[in-house]
């Protein structure tokens, strides 16, 4: 073989490369990383995509929990990894927060981490406690008007969904509830039983339960339309409040500079691991619905997300510290 024929087949087979590995993916070990301790929900969904990977395609894949900093140390890992879609970032809506929470984030977001796809999304419910005298968001409102500041809600802390909740609350009504952080739901849920702290926006999963003993009465999801695991709550959005929308949902990324082929098969990947009956069920059962959106999708998605969560916080005036 001539030295301009090796030439040639040497480049052709570089040129080739991207789109090999691609349709090849994953052609090596996995990492998740979920930013967040173990038992929560972005866990949970980061072990069963890591199983399911490892089921279909003989490699090990696992999970790598780096909380802290609502979830900023372990994008920061995330960000700097190799960019071969082999290492990636498993988020919750608080994600999308972060950018206006924090003024010192030790990455770009929008510039050194790549949407890939948007897995899954479910609202929150407004519960309050029975001994609060409001049977509909339209009660609440009325009673947060007339009592300014006199109405506590609790959140799992400063940034976090539900405090984001309450606060486009706040400003969506005219009212005023009093905010009380928390460090992590567990403790604030606790209060709201109690009816220290008598209002919360709970995970639909969780307050299910507790809504079926007559512990928490409900008042609206915070999804734009009713959930379908729970048809018969109201939407905060029909309630009183028209436009509210503070979904939690889940999503997946990679280092910015992971070739777009390799980007779509991981996408692909993803999306038919959600739509297996089975996990799909158990999504269903979470009060979570599939979404698997493409990367282009989740891009501009997480644009909308980031721009809304940022007036959010400007207006309320939540300053965030790492």
């Amino acid at each position: 073989m001539s030295r301009r024929v090796a030439a040639a087949v040497a480049l052709s087979c570089i040129a080739a490369v991207p789109g090999a590995l691609a349709q090849t993916f994953p052609s090596g070990p996995v990492r998740i990383v979920a930013p967040y301790p173990p038992g929560g929900g972005t866990d949970i969904l980061s072990r069963a995509i890591a199983q399911k990977l490892s089921e279909r395609h003989g490699t090990t894949a696992i999970v790598d929990n780096r909380p802290g900093a609502n979830g900023t140390i372990g994008a920061a890992y995330v960000a700097k990894a190799a960019p071969d879609g082999h290492t990636m970032l498993l988020v919750p809506a608080g994600y999308a927060a972060n950018p206006a929470l924090y003024r010192n984030l030790p990455y770009d977001q929008s510039r050194d981490l790549a949407p890939a796809s948007h897995l899954a999304s479910g609202p929150l419910v407004l519960v309050v406690h029975p001994s609060l005298p409001a049977r509909s968001i339209r009660e609440l409102v009325t009673l947060a008007r007339a009592q300014p500041g006199a109405i506590n809600c609790g959140s799992a802390g400063n940034g976090s969904l539900p405090h984001l909740s309450l606060e486009l609350f706040n400003s969506m009504s005219g009212g005023k509830i009093t905010h009380i952080p928390y460090k992590g739901s567990g403790t604030a849920i606790a209060d709201v039983l109690s009816g220290q702290v008598p209002v919360y926006f709970m995970n639909i999963l969780q307050s299910l339960p507790l809504i079926k003993a007559n512990r928490l009465r409900p008042l609206g999801v915070t999804s734009p339309t009713r959930s379908p695991i729970a048809p018969n709550l109201p939407a905060i959005a029909e309630g009183g409040l028209p436009g509210f929308d503070m979904t939690n949902w889940y999503g997946l990324l990679v280092p910015a500079a992971t070739p777009r082929e390799t980007v779509a098969r991981l996408q692909q990947e993803v999306s038919r691991i959600l739509n297996l009956p089975e996990l799909k069920q158990r999504l269903g059962d979470d009060g979570m619905t599939v979404v698997a959106s493409s990367p282009e999708a989740f891009t501009e998605f997480l644009k909308r997300e980031t721009a809304k969560y940022g007036r959010v916080i400007d207006t309320a005036g939540i300053k965030g510290s790492l």
